[in-house]
């Protein structure tokens, strides 16, 4: 970095450390205060008339025989807007809400102009997507409900038209606010700006809308990684969210993302500080909306819908999964008896559509936050995981399978650094000589780096448990089994069974990501077949070696 920009980060780095300690130490459990939510304007969900919100609601119906309810008419004749809309949880939430809540007038989806695109072209592609091929086989008319709003959460006034933000403004009942970037590695500075100032631009814009009834904001479980118990509350942040967001929009970015570090404290990436800041914000606007925040975890493929299964990329766990299955990984540092926390997509959808429902229906003071999290409810250590994901690499391989599966966790790092020079990217420049000598691109190396940087990012959950406390969800739940269409938002983890889910997973990246339909399957097993025989030659030929110099050894 040159003097000028450090000269920069060292006038401002004090301006930074009082922005930290004027809202108290890191770490500290005090919950944040959030103000009384303004009663006014809230509706019946069920019907469009206004009511007045009592000390007990219409969903308080557990203890009180009141007749059956029913979540989907609440969706009937309403304006949906969603963010995030091309995302992989957002796309499984829009196909759910057209084919289960049909009754909705319209989805406003968010789009911005991408790669040379532009929103319009985008969209165009977008409603083209194998995501809604039900819909499409079944109920086309659906899609038509769809409308695509220009703009992007990273512009002022979000890039909007003044036509599009009237639009909104006039017609929207619900929000979804999915968009964010996940991405572990992100600048502080870009990750600011799309997950903490996208959101304050969110907010500004549902505070002006005419018809507003429930506003869902897609968090992340782990916005509180220092904390081993994460109850479902808005904690007191590390420091203020206004204060940081000044500083983002005043200070060059390379500034920003050289105090990085120093801002992070605790927590282990920009995605999870932003997050936090993000929670804030939406705790403080709650005065002004009927706002919630659900905190998925690791968000995986579906249960059940769109497609048993279903994954549309490799970020995170899918893409070691996909590997694991290739066996092109041997080594994962990873402390095995540890909870893991992963949630099938399809379960987090229904839990934001029931989510709005009752945001719409019933006050909270403070604000009310759901984590959708599967540990607490039906949880499953990582061991097990990996033991369960092998079984079905090697009883369902895939015809691009490389080497034979098998890898183990580690916690020593230098063993496991150890084993993966030598058993990934040794065989991937291997095999990389080959694609050369064949004349084709060699990719394999570029590969096992994409997915050593994909490992070491998500390192911190892979050595640390957490406790996520979920009354509010197990409520929900409850809510969501008494109504009479209760199971069409089935969000349920505790009587699913992992070996069968892990089962249609491995089979779903196979077939959606991979592109490998089930009639190769007994050509990748012969070729497996091959691959184990070669593996434990190898084996005893490494160790006839061994033998070998341990004897010349002994008689020299």
């Amino acid at each position: 970095m040159d003097l000028p920009i450090m000269s920069q980060v060292e006038s401002i780095a004090q301006r930074f450390a009082s922005l930290k300690s004027s809202v108290g130490p890191e770490g500290d459990g005090v919950e944040a205060v959030a103000p009384v939510k303004k009663l006014s304007g809230l509706e019946d969900p069920n019907n469009n008339s206004n009511c007045e919100v009592r000390g007990k609601t219409a969903l308080d119906v557990e203890d009180e025989g009141q007749p059956p309810y029913e979540i989907r008419p609440f969706y009937d004749g309403k304006s949906i807007f969603v963010t995030g809309g091309t995302g992989f949880l957002g796309k499984v939430l829009i196909e759910k809400l057209l084919r289960s809540c049909d009754g909705v007038r319209n989805i406003y989806v968010l789009l911005r102009p991408k790669r040379g695109l532009t929103s319009e072209q985008r969209y165009r592609e977008f409603v083209k997507h194998p995501v809604f091929d039900r819909l499409r086989v079944k109920m086309p008319f659906v899609l038509d409900k769809m409308v695509c709003i220009g703009g992007d959460i990273t512009l002022p006034l979000l890039g909007l038209s003044e036509k599009d933000r009237q639009l909104l403004v006039e017609n929207v009942n619900i929000v979804f606010h999915v968009a964010a970037t996940v991405r572990f590695n992100e600048g502080l500075k870009e990750a600011a700006v799309l997950n903490a100032i996208g959101t304050q631009q969110i907010l500004e814009l549902c505070v002006k809308m005419f018809h507003l009834q429930s506003v869902v904001h897609v968090s992340t479980a782990y916005s509180n990684p220092n904390r081993k118990v994460v109850d479902e509350v808005v904690y007191q942040p590390t420091m203020n969210a206004e204060s940081f967001i000044q500083c983002v929009n005043i200070l060059p970015g390379d500034v920003i993302n050289a105090l990085s570090g120093k801002l992070q404290g605790t927590h282990p990436n920009t995605y999870t500080l932003t997050k936090s800041i993000a929670e804030q914000l939406v705790s403080e606007y709650s005065n002004q909306l009927p706002i919630c925040i659900v905190r998925p975890s690791i968000v995986t493929g579906a249960l059940r819908e769109p497609f048993p299964g279903w994954i549309d990329n490799v970020y995170g766990i899918t893409g070691i999964m996909m590997e694991i299955g290739r066996g092109t990984i041997s080594s994962i540092m990873c402390d095995q008896k540890c909870v893991m926390d992963v949630i099938p997509v399809d379960i987090v959808c229904n839990t934001l559509i029931a989510a709005a429902w009752e945001n719409a229906m019933t006050i909270s003071n403070p604000i009310r936050v759901y984590n959708c999290t599967s540990g607490s409810v039906n949880p499953i250590k990582w061991y097990k995981y990996g033991e369960i994901t092998q079984k079905y690499a090697v009883k369902n391989p895939t015809k691009y399978v490389m080497l034979y599966p098998g890898f183990q966790y580690r916690t020593n790092r230098v063993v496991h650094k150890i084993v993966e020079l030598f058993l990934h990217f040794l065989p991937a420049y291997f095999f990389d000589l080959i694609l050369r000598a064949q004349g084709s691109k060699p990719i394999m190396a570029k590969i096992a780096k994409r997915f050593q940087k994909a490992a070491d990012t998500g390192e911190f959950f892979a050595m640390h448990e957490w406790t996520f406390e979920v009354p509010n969800l197990k409520r929900l739940t409850r809510k969501v089994h008494g109504a009479r269409d209760g199971a069409e938002f089935d969000m349920d983890m505790a009587g699913m069974s992992w070996d069968a889910y892990l089962e249609q997973y491995m089979l779903g990246i196979r077939k959606y990501v991979l592109k490998d339909d089930l009639d190769s399957m007994e050509q990748a097993r012969s070729k497996l077949r091959k691959l184990y025989w070669i593996k434990r030659l190898l084996q005893v030929g490494v160790l006839f070696l061994l033998y070998q110099l341990c004897v010349k050894r002994w008689l020299f």
